[in-house]
């Protein structure tokens, strides 16, 4: 059944990767497409959002009562375990509390707060397994990069193939709601009118169709852990969430204490190791735990946080660290930072419609599309929102190579939303759903690639095939033997590391 033969104009939310080469796609398929980007360049995650009068020192900025620093994110309210509200009008939140405009260098950083990279972050993917179709990395290309040169390839991918020219930046998407048959995106933009004057307008545009392509790093996980919250209040510059992390200062003989025990926690310790004086990482002992080998040698992996102590208040000393208890009964003392590695909430807020946060994932109906922020309900393939699929998503799944795979998605919404291939049919589509619910389970885990994005690309790419060519597309190729004899090397290289056999300097991107 096709859904795509009155699809002429999409809009895309979001100017990462998955929203270029998205954009790229339907493009080539001579559909109009207009992108949304609150940031002032092309990137999204691999971003590095600091300006040069930032790097030496920080500005904080109160707003909405918090303490904002412009060389990393703001941070909600401790704790945040289900996804975050939604913003702010924006412009409220573009005036400070006694009602003066903020300083214009203030206002880009507020409108569009910094996103996860910091200074030294490299890919742990290599970049043989991360080139898009058509635009090889520069010659002489290692394959270990940083997030500046993962950010100038996907600007150059976007300059290329003409996107560039279709991105409205410094524009924030509100709200997305279905009137009819259009999509209503209303936006905010920030428009510079001179030196230091910035003006903020309002838009309202209709389209055929909506791809997301936003990513899911922005609404941050605060566990709910007795004690965090009072720490945080007592300590605003000690406690943060990694996606403040911005670079290895200011952890001179402190004693760290890492929660989570993903890449943010390994990459991050192994950053401010040779300053630090003992860093601990603290463990629920969850399925996607990165195996210890994996740590620096100096960082020790300890059990899951119980509580964190509050200090007496009652002396002329204000304490400068604290002691943290473990589920095992151990005491952690004098830890002088946190850093919660708790990864982000699945959360769309400019579709509230859609979203229900005072639900489990297993009381979700065939409607709504986020619950409690730790999967997409509703879904075909992750991709088509089953009861309507001019509702697409690109970016949504986890543990794959990102450019390479998102890069198929893309793919998929083109030639779905261009009339060249089929959707099935919606009932057809839910019951493929309710088998993978019933294959994966709910949360987190129900968007893992981990052992099945070569599978998965394969279904696409044959289930794209069926219809493209007798309708006038190019065949669309699987996964290269280059790509997947990379994926073979990287997959066992990871397991040597992990059973003690190679060090994990041997996976290379760490020097």
């Amino acid at each position: 059944m096709s859904r795509g033969k009155n699809v002429r104009r999409v809009a895309v939310i979001g100017a990462g990767v998955s929203g270029v080469v998205t954009a790229k796609w339907l493009k080539s398929e001579g559909i109009e497409v207009v992108v949304y980007e609150r940031a002032g360049k092309v990137g999204g995650n691999w971003s590095v959002q600091i300006s040069d009068s930032h790097r030496s020192e920080g500005i904080n900025i109160i707003t909405n009562g918090r303490l904002f620093n412009p060389l990393s994110a703001p941070e909600p309210p401790y704790p945040q375990e289900s996804p975050t509200p939604p913003p702010l009008e924006i412009r409220k939140l573009l005036k400070l509390q006694n009602g003066e405009e903020q300083k214009a260098s203030e206002i880009e950083l507020l409108f569009a707060p910094p996103g996860p990279a910091y200074e030294n972050l490299k890919n742990n993917i290599p970049t043989s397994m991360q080139e898009l179709k058509g635009h090889p990395w520069p010659e002489g290309t290692g394959d270990w990069v940083t997030s500046v040169e993962k950010q100038k390839y996907i600007e150059s991918y976007s300059e290329k193939f003409d996107v560039k020219g279709l991105i409205r930046f410094h524009t924030s998407v509100e709200n997305v709601v279905k009137e009819g048959d259009k999509w209503i995106v209303e936006s905010v933009s920030l428009i510079k009118r001179g030196e230091g004057e910035w003006e903020v307008i309002s838009n309202v545009d209709k389209f055929d169709a909506v791809v997301v392509a936003s990513g899911h790093y922005h609404a941050i996980r605060v566990p709910d852990i007795p004690g965090l919250k009072e720490w945080k209040s007592l300590w605003p510059d000690k406690v943060q969430h990694s996606k403040a992390y911005r670079r290895p200062v200011g952890f001179d003989g402190q004693n760290v204490l890492l929660i989570g025990a993903g890449v943010s926690a390994m990459d991050i310790g192994r950053e401010i190791a040779p300053s630090a004086n003992k860093i601990y990482q603290s463990t629920r002992g969850g399925e996607y735990d990165l195996p210890v080998t994996y740590l620096d040698p100096s960082i020790e992996r300890v059990s899951e946080v119980s509580s964190f102590a509050i200090p007496h208040l009652d002396s002329s000393d204000f304490p400068q660290s604290g002691t943290v208890t473990l589920k095992d009964g151990r005491k952690l003392e004098n830890i002088d930072r946190v850093i919660l590695c708790t990864g982000y909430h699945q959360s769309r807020p400019f579709l509230p419609q859609f979203q229900n946060h005072n639900i489990s994932v297993e009381k979700a109906d065939d409607k709504v599309l986020v619950t409690d922020g730790t999967q997409m309900h509703n879904l075909h393939k992750d991709i088509f929102y089953i009861p309507d699929p001019t509702l697409a998503f690109v970016g949504i799944p986890y543990y794959t190579a990102t450019f390479v795979f998102f890069e198929y998605l893309a793919i998929a919404v083109a030639g779905v939303f261009s009339g060249k291939v089929d959707l099935p049919t919606e009932s057809e589509m839910r019951d493929e759903y309710e088998k993978r619910v019933l294959l994966k389970g709910y949360g987190r885990n129900f968007h893992s690639m981990k052992q099945d994005e070569v599978q998965y690309v394969d279904e696409l790419v044959d289930w794209i095939n069926r219809d493209i060519v007798e309708r006038g597309g190019a065949r669309v190729e699987r996964l290269s033997e280059k790509w997947l004899d990379s994926r073979s090397e990287r997959v066992r290289l990871l397991k040597e590391v992990a059973e003690g056999i190679r060090p994990v300097e041997a996976l290379r991107c760490f020097t």
